[in-house]
């Protein structure tokens, strides 16, 4: 077995190989979840949406064998810069061999070439992830708590009543909505409701990244070349003349019947009048019209987010299978075990 670097842009072969793994290990830890399209698959492969390196590298084995495993390295270069992310897959036929380690150690190797001190991943509760996360001595995060919206009839039911409540209390607000990309009039108040969203329940070792008018813009173009459809809804403070809020949902053309559920902010000074029930509320209203095929939409909060769990249950979510949450590997340990 070698393990060797490819150029995802440049070998779609490869890239089909690692999908299929990616989709089989999906159908196993993750059975009541969307799969993930083949579009968004190859996005997560190319650079993230701010341009920060990401490098492929996949396990190949003997003769015929193919691809047996894959891994996938970020390097955040303008914040976070302590630590790198990863994913590591191996082909379900091979399995318990060490080319979870094998991967993993050459992420760790790589993360350790460019200064970085930890490695995060993610892995759902009760999956082969956790077990493998737990017995290369990595430290959980934060529970994050998976739930869906069933959109049925009394979905739509819920709405109206939910409105009126909401409505009397953001009295001296207005909504406004758009499409993907965010108007240059709203850009720098994007940033800052991004901004707000720094104070939300988060892993100790993540550290809330700095926004501002030009991330937004390459945020967009990143939703862009994937080819989601970007929803969004905001709240216009009329005194202040300022988005004191906002809701995202992106639907992937390729997985029409499923709406993932993005942000949901409101700043600091403007909470308290039930903005985060009417956006979302809006947004699904919106949604009725606009993506009317959609027949999920799937959300996740951490599970210490009380105030925002309490709205997406009112709206009709329940919790879809156990919690995920991000794992933390010193790379020293790592490389030393």
């Amino acid at each position: 077995m070698r393990i060797e670097q490819v150029d995802a842009a440049g070998r779609p072969e490869i890239v089909g190989a690692c999908y299929e793994i990616l989709r089989a290990a999906h159908a196993v830890d993750h059975p009541d979840e969307p799969p993930t399209s083949r579009r968004m698959f190859e996005g997560r492969l190319e650079k993230s949406w701010n341009g920060d390196p990401r490098e492929v590298w996949v396990a190949v084995g003997e003769g015929d064998d193919g691809v047996v495993g894959w891994s996938l390295l970020n390097l955040p270069s303008a914040d976070n810069r302590h630590l790198a992310s990863f994913d590591v897959m191996v082909r379900l036929d091979r399995e318990r061999q060490g080319l979870g380690t094998a991967l993993l150690r050459h992420v760790a190797a790589r993360a350790r070439d460019e200064g970085r001190g930890l490695l995060a991943s993610w892995a759902r509760d009760g999956s082969r992830g956790e077990a493998f996360a737990r017995s290369r001595g990595a430290t959980g995060g934060i529970a994050q708590v998976s739930r869906v919206l069933e959109l049925d009839e009394s979905a739509s039911a819920r709405l109206g009543e939910l409105r009126a409540g909401a409505e009397a209390a953001a009295a001296g607000y207005r909504l406004v909505s758009w499409i993907a990309p965010t108007p240059e009039e709203y850009l720098d108040q994007v940033a800052a409701i991004r901004n707000a969203l720094a104070d939300a329940p988060h892993d100790a070792i993540w550290h809330p990244p700095s926004w501002h008018a030009e991330r937004v813009r390459k945020l967009d173009r990143w939703i862009e070349r994937r080819g989601t459809r970007m929803y969004t809804v905001a709240a216009w403070h009329e005194d202040g003349g300022d988005i004191a809020g906002l809701t995202e949902v992106g639907v992937d053309p390729d997985v029409p019947d499923w709406g993932y559920q993005e942000l949901t902010a409101v700043a600091r000074a403007h909470r308290g009048h039930r903005l985060g029930l009417l956006l979302k509320v809006t947004m699904q209203e919106w949604l009725a019209e606009a993506e009317p095929q959609l027949r999920r939409i799937l959300t996740g909060n951490a599970g210490a987010n009380e105030h925002m769990i309490a709205i997406n249950e009112a709206l009709g979510y329940r919790v879809l299978g156990a919690p995920s949450r991000s794992w933390e590997f010193g790379v020293a340990d790592v490389l030393g075990a």
